[in-house]
């Protein structure tokens, strides 16, 4: 602040699921820290941000210019719906975010069962924004209600999973321990004629103990026998694509994100497997934005292990621990995590003020967190006001 008598504040925060996106919780946090009164000017730079998850397409939109288009397609359960994909002002990308068509967000808590669940729909959304003639395709694959290992994505473009009989195998992830042979004569996607890179948020391998099905399942609606029986399910399609693609995607890192549809693009689609919140911090400048920045203020709705296995947070500081830039982070809910610590995180602080209901905390996440703000920000004023 010596160098410019103004505070620079980088606030950047992903969406709060379920309750804030990433633009509405970053003028929570603005209006927090100017109603604190700091004694000294204050530069806010407001930069929402997402991982590769829900928000993703929206943010890469107002870097790149664009629209959305909406498509007729189908829920994890097979129900049609309306969702959209993005396409850039150039029309040469295409964004299909998986959450639209396949999320959890889609099915009530008592319609989650990964067993069941299919990506169908994001297939159809990739169909009909390949029909538009685009170079490059990027989905972003955070936020899923699926484990069928990309499997109905490629359902959606042509490929049949067949069991030894030779009939179909119906959806979900479950199914797949039956697969017997993968016919890809009916495959629609060109391979070759547009790019296809994918935006992950987690750095899981298809199975095992970090894998789709241990670490994210239970979330989905599965639990401890349905998670051993979707692990071992995932096991076998993937040996299935192995022996039928060449290619191994087992241990594959980001393989497991959104129940192993990072497996499905990386094998079927021939897709790059990239970090989403890289590829987000780079499409904004945040580096540029860093260049004389004081402080960042960041946030998600949980903070927890994780965070720094490929989630905003832990792709933030990577950026700003060699700069020494103190980072601030709020959370709906916070776990004390020592290794976001060692990665440079000054602090975390949950926006809950007291003992509250999850469905109240979430109705009134836009005051928690300007209050959150306030009282930090009162306390970082302080200090900085000093030095």
């Amino acid at each position: 602040m010596a160098q410019h008598n103004c505070l620079k504040v980088i606030v950047c925060p992903d969406s709060f699921k379920g309750s804030l996106g990433s633009s509405e919780a970053a003028d929570a946090i603005e209006r927090g820290i100017f109603a604190s009164t700091p004694p000294f000017p204050v530069e806010v730079i407001k930069v929402p941000l997402a991982d590769g998850g829900e928000g993703t397409a929206e943010v890469l939109l107002q870097a790149l210019g664009g629209r959305f288009v909406e498509v007729d397609v189908h829920d994890p359960l097979m129900r049609p719906i309306r969702a959209s994909y993005a396409l850039s002002g150039d029309g040469k990308t295409a964004i299909v975010e998986m959450a639209t068509a396949s999320g959890l967000c889609l099915l009530n808590e008592n319609e989650r069962d990964p067993r069941m669940t299919t990506t169908y729909g994001t297939g159809e959304l990739i169909t009909a924004a390949l029909k538009s003639g685009v170079e490059r395709l990027l989905v972003c694959i955070g936020g899923s209600a699926t484990n069928d290992g990309g499997s109905g994505v490629a359902s959606a473009l042509g490929v049949r999973f067949l069991d030894s009989s030779g009939k179909e195998l119906p959806c979900g992830g479950a199914s797949l321990a039956k697969l017997s042979c993968i016919d890809m004569s009916g495959f629609t996607f060109p391979v070759g004629d547009a790019a296809v890179t994918v935006a992950c948020d987690v750095t899981n391998p298809l199975t095992g103990p970090n894998g789709a099905s241990a670490v994210y399942g239970p979330q989905k609606g599965a639990d401890l026998h349905m998670v051993s029986e979707l692990d071992a399910a995932l096991a076998h399609y993937g040996s299935v694509v192995e022996n039928t693609l060449r290619i191994s995607v087992v241990s594959m890192p980001g393989a497991g994100a959104a129940g192993g549809l990072g497996a499905g693009l990386a094998a079927f689609f021939k897709a790059e497997l990239r970090s989403g919140v890289d590829m987000v911090l780079d499409a904004v400048g945040f580096d540029e934005m860093l260049s004389d920045a004081d402080l960042v203020i960041t946030g998600e709705g949980c903070i927890d292990s994780q965070t720094a296995a490929g989630k905003l947070i832990g792709g933030i500081l990577k950026r700003t621990q060699s700069l020494h830039i103190p980072v601030i982070a709020f959370g709906g809910k916070v776990d004390v995590v020592p290794e976001l610590y060692d990665s440079g995180l000054t602090s975390a602080f949950p926006i809950v003020s007291g003992p509250m209901s999850l469905g109240n905390s979430i109705n009134t996440a836009d005051k928690l967190l300007e209050s959150a703000s306030e009282r930090v920000f009162r306390l970082l004023a302080a200090f900085f006001e000093k030095n």
